[in-house]
């Protein structure tokens, strides 16, 4: 059975989507993971559901520990990490309760550790390769997965993490536009580049709550207008990961570097 760690943001907390399921508790080298982990079936997978902010929503961006995270879903033997954020849209096109495939982030963070690499080992210059940074063939699933249950999506995009928690200034949002980004969010860099290193695949789907503060012909983002439009449209975001995991292919990794992560 192919193990599946299923990383949820906002609103994903009070994922129900297995019967039978059980919590666990992790620990790592690295401390607490943000949350217990659920865990049950979907189809020949045995997934797990890590809250990313904690079940209550208490982490703050800036203070969820990636690492510790990363290191459990790999100590519980994921081989394949798929993940869920609100973000906002940096473009016109990219509307509200839309889903974006991200293919390219820009880490825009300061303060968060995003590699496993405190130290390079004699002989052992850890420099990860990080030119694409999301599996192309969990890209896909997903995107076969929007085509097949009918949802609105864009099959790529550059997803820009921010520090937090504050949202950007007007000049902010503009410049980040400018930079080729496409939505913004505050949490997908640092897992992306720490599942690379631990060697597990990771893909990430952004649903678009709002338009940032970049456009002058719309209020500016609000914390109430992202649960607002994520609370509307949870239910696309869970049909897709279980129509996806339903149909998972359970072929082995392959092609993947890195195996530093120990527990």
């Amino acid at each position: 059975m192919v193990k599946i760690g299923l990383i949820g943001g906002s609103g994903l907390e009070k994922l129900n989507i297995f019967s039978n399921s059980r919590e666990i508790s992790v620990s790592t080298n690295y401390g607490s993971p943000s949350s217990t982990f659920f865990t049950g079936t979907i189809g020949q997978c045995e997934v797990y559901i890590l809250s990313r902010h904690g079940r209550d929503h208490s982490i703050p961006p800036t203070q969820v520990n990636n690492r510790a995270n990363i290191s459990a879903l790999k100590q519980l033997g994921c081989q394949y990490i798929f993940a869920t954020t609100a973000c906002g849209s940096l473009r016109e096109e990219i509307g509200r309760g839309h889903m974006v495939i991200a293919d390219q982030f820009i880490d825009f963070t300061r303060l968060r550790i995003n590699t496993f690499y405190d130290k390079f080992e004699p002989g052992h210059m850890a420099h990860t390769a990080m030119a694409d940074p999301f599996s192309e063939k969990l890209r896909l699933m997903l995107i076969n997965g929007c085509k097949e249950t009918g949802v609105f999506y864009h099959p790529a995009g550059t997803i820009v993490t921010i520090e937090g928690p504050r949202f950007s200034t007007r000049a902010e949002s503009k410049m980040f536009r400018l930079l080729g980004a496409d939505v913004i969010n505050m949490s997908i860099a640092p897992e992306a580049s720490l599942a690379m290193e631990a060697g597990i695949p990771y893909a990430a789907v952004a649903l678009s709550t709002d338009y940032d503060s970049w456009k002058h012909d719309e209020e500016p983002v609000t914390w109430d207008d992202v649960l607002r439009v994520f609370n509307e449209n949870v239910k696309h975001v869970t049909g897709l990961l279980v129509h996806v995991l339903s149909r998972f292919s359970g072929e082995e990794v392959t092609g993947r570097q890195g195996n530093r992560v120990t527990g």
